[in-house]
Protein backbone atom coordinates (compact mmCIF):
# COMPACT_ATOMS: atom_id res chain seq x y z
CA UNK A 1 0.00 0.00 0.00
CA UNK A 2 1.34 3.44 -0.96
CA UNK A 3 1.75 6.00 1.80
CA UNK A 4 -0.54 8.98 1.37
CA UNK A 5 -0.50 12.64 2.38
CA UNK A 6 -1.89 11.81 5.81
CA UNK A 7 1.32 9.91 6.67
CA UNK A 8 3.50 12.94 5.89
CA UNK A 9 1.08 15.55 7.32
CA UNK A 10 2.60 15.10 10.76
CA UNK A 11 5.54 16.41 12.69
CA UNK A 12 8.79 15.02 11.29
CA UNK A 13 9.57 13.46 14.68
CA UNK A 14 6.46 11.29 14.36
CA UNK A 15 6.88 10.38 10.69
CA UNK A 16 10.68 9.82 10.56
CA UNK A 17 10.84 6.71 12.78
CA UNK A 18 7.74 5.25 11.12
CA UNK A 19 9.29 5.69 7.67
CA UNK A 20 12.07 3.27 8.66
CA UNK A 21 11.18 -0.18 7.33
CA UNK A 22 8.99 1.10 4.50
CA UNK A 23 9.87 0.52 0.83
CA UNK A 24 11.18 3.33 -1.36
CA UNK A 25 10.08 2.64 -4.94
CA UNK A 26 11.54 4.22 -8.09
CA UNK A 27 9.87 3.74 -11.47
CA UNK A 28 12.48 3.43 -14.22
CA UNK A 29 12.09 4.62 -17.82
CA UNK A 30 12.02 1.01 -19.09
CA UNK A 31 8.95 0.26 -16.95
CA UNK A 32 10.83 -1.64 -14.24
CA UNK A 33 10.73 -0.63 -10.58
CA UNK A 34 13.52 -0.47 -8.01
CA UNK A 35 12.44 -1.26 -4.43
CA UNK A 36 14.66 -0.77 -1.40
CA UNK A 37 13.75 -0.94 2.28
CA UNK A 38 14.44 2.32 4.13
CA UNK A 39 16.86 1.57 6.96
CA UNK A 40 17.75 5.04 8.25
CA UNK A 41 16.18 8.51 8.42
CA UNK A 42 16.92 11.85 10.07
CA UNK A 43 14.41 14.51 11.14
CA UNK A 44 14.95 18.22 10.48
CA UNK A 45 12.46 20.32 12.39
CA UNK A 46 12.18 23.78 10.89
CA UNK A 47 13.33 27.21 11.86
CA UNK A 48 13.97 26.32 15.52
CA UNK A 49 16.38 23.50 14.54
CA UNK A 50 19.83 24.96 13.77
CA UNK A 51 20.72 21.79 11.82
CA UNK A 52 17.79 22.39 9.43
CA UNK A 53 18.42 24.28 6.19
CA UNK A 54 15.36 26.42 6.99
CA UNK A 55 16.60 27.55 10.40
CA UNK A 56 17.30 31.04 9.01
CA UNK A 57 13.94 31.24 7.32
CA UNK A 58 12.72 31.22 3.76
CA UNK A 59 15.33 31.49 1.00
CA UNK A 60 15.31 30.41 -2.66
CA UNK A 61 16.96 27.14 -1.57
CA UNK A 62 14.62 26.42 1.33
CA UNK A 63 11.38 27.57 -0.32
CA UNK A 64 10.65 23.92 -1.17
CA UNK A 65 10.57 23.03 2.54
CA UNK A 66 7.60 25.37 3.01
CA UNK A 67 5.55 23.36 0.52
CA UNK A 68 2.89 20.76 1.17
CA UNK A 69 3.67 17.46 2.90
CA UNK A 70 5.13 14.91 0.50
CA UNK A 71 7.10 17.47 -1.50
CA UNK A 72 10.56 16.23 -2.45
CA UNK A 73 13.56 18.33 -1.42
CA UNK A 74 16.54 17.02 -3.39
CA UNK A 75 19.80 18.96 -3.16
CA UNK A 76 23.45 18.45 -4.04
CA UNK A 77 25.80 18.06 -1.06
CA UNK A 78 29.46 19.04 -1.44
CA UNK A 79 28.90 19.18 -5.20
CA UNK A 80 28.98 15.37 -5.28
CA UNK A 81 26.03 13.58 -3.65
CA UNK A 82 22.31 14.10 -4.07
CA UNK A 83 20.33 14.10 -0.82
CA UNK A 84 16.67 13.02 -0.79
CA UNK A 85 14.33 14.63 1.74
CA UNK A 86 10.55 14.44 2.06
CA UNK A 87 8.72 17.48 3.44
CA UNK A 88 6.43 16.78 6.40
CA UNK A 89 4.05 18.64 8.70
CA UNK A 90 1.83 21.37 7.21
CA UNK A 91 2.51 23.75 4.33
CA UNK A 92 4.43 26.78 5.60
CA UNK A 93 6.04 24.67 8.39
CA UNK A 94 9.53 23.77 7.05
CA UNK A 95 10.14 20.25 8.30
CA UNK A 96 11.67 17.37 6.35
CA UNK A 97 12.98 13.85 6.67
CA UNK A 98 16.34 12.97 5.12
CA UNK A 99 16.49 9.39 3.82
CA UNK A 100 19.94 8.31 5.00
CA UNK A 101 19.99 4.69 3.94
CA UNK A 102 18.28 1.68 2.41
CA UNK A 103 19.17 -1.98 2.35
CA UNK A 104 22.23 -2.42 0.09
CA UNK A 105 22.74 1.38 0.02
CA UNK A 106 24.11 2.74 3.30
CA UNK A 107 24.48 6.50 3.25
CA UNK A 108 22.29 9.13 1.60
CA UNK A 109 24.57 9.58 -1.42
CA UNK A 110 24.66 5.85 -2.12
CA UNK A 111 20.88 5.67 -1.72
CA UNK A 112 20.23 8.34 -4.36
CA UNK A 113 22.83 6.88 -6.72
CA UNK A 114 21.35 3.38 -6.45
CA UNK A 115 17.80 4.73 -6.93
CA UNK A 116 18.76 7.05 -9.84
CA UNK A 117 17.61 10.13 -7.93
CA UNK A 118 18.97 13.57 -8.77
CA UNK A 119 17.96 17.22 -8.75
CA UNK A 120 15.37 16.71 -11.50
CA UNK A 121 13.06 15.36 -8.77
CA UNK A 122 13.46 18.45 -6.55
CA UNK A 123 10.05 20.03 -5.83
CA UNK A 124 8.32 16.91 -7.14
CA UNK A 125 5.99 14.75 -5.08
CA UNK A 126 6.43 11.46 -3.25
CA UNK A 127 2.89 10.70 -4.44
CA UNK A 128 3.78 10.78 -8.15
CA UNK A 129 4.54 8.13 -10.74
CA UNK A 130 8.35 8.33 -10.48
CA UNK A 131 9.00 7.89 -6.76
CA UNK A 132 6.82 6.72 -3.88
CA UNK A 133 6.86 4.88 -0.55
CA UNK A 134 4.99 1.65 0.18
CA UNK A 135 4.10 -0.10 3.43
CA UNK A 136 4.33 -3.87 3.04
CA UNK A 137 3.64 -4.53 6.71
CA UNK A 138 7.27 -5.01 7.74
CA UNK A 139 8.03 -3.89 11.30
CA UNK A 140 11.49 -3.80 12.80
CA UNK A 141 13.07 -2.44 15.94
CA UNK A 142 14.06 1.24 15.63
CA UNK A 143 17.22 2.64 17.22
CA UNK A 144 17.57 6.38 17.95
CA UNK A 145 20.88 8.23 17.71
CA UNK A 146 22.44 11.62 17.06
CA UNK A 147 22.28 13.06 13.56
CA UNK A 148 25.40 12.95 11.39
CA UNK A 149 27.35 15.75 9.68
CA UNK A 150 25.79 18.73 11.45
CA UNK A 151 28.83 20.26 13.16
CA UNK A 152 27.54 23.73 12.24
CA UNK A 153 24.44 23.31 14.45
CA UNK A 154 24.11 24.29 18.10
CA UNK A 155 25.34 21.76 20.66
CA UNK A 156 21.76 21.11 21.78
CA UNK A 157 20.67 20.34 18.21
CA UNK A 158 23.74 18.16 17.61
CA UNK A 159 22.84 16.11 20.68
CA UNK A 160 19.23 15.46 19.71
CA UNK A 161 18.40 11.80 19.03
CA UNK A 162 16.69 12.56 15.72
CA UNK A 163 18.31 9.83 13.61
CA UNK A 164 16.30 6.63 13.35
CA UNK A 165 17.73 3.32 12.15
CA UNK A 166 16.57 -0.23 11.73
CA UNK A 167 18.35 -2.35 14.35
CA UNK A 168 20.88 -4.65 12.73
CA UNK A 169 21.13 -8.19 14.08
Amino acid sequence: MRLDAEFFSRDCLEAAPELVGKLLVRAMPDGSELRLRITETEAYRGESDTACHAHRGRTPRTEVMYGPPGTLYVYLCYGIHWMLNIVTSDAEVPQAILLRGCDTAEGPGRLTKKMHIDGTLNRGSIFGDELWVEDDGFRGEIVRDRRIGIGYASKADQDRLWRFSLRKD
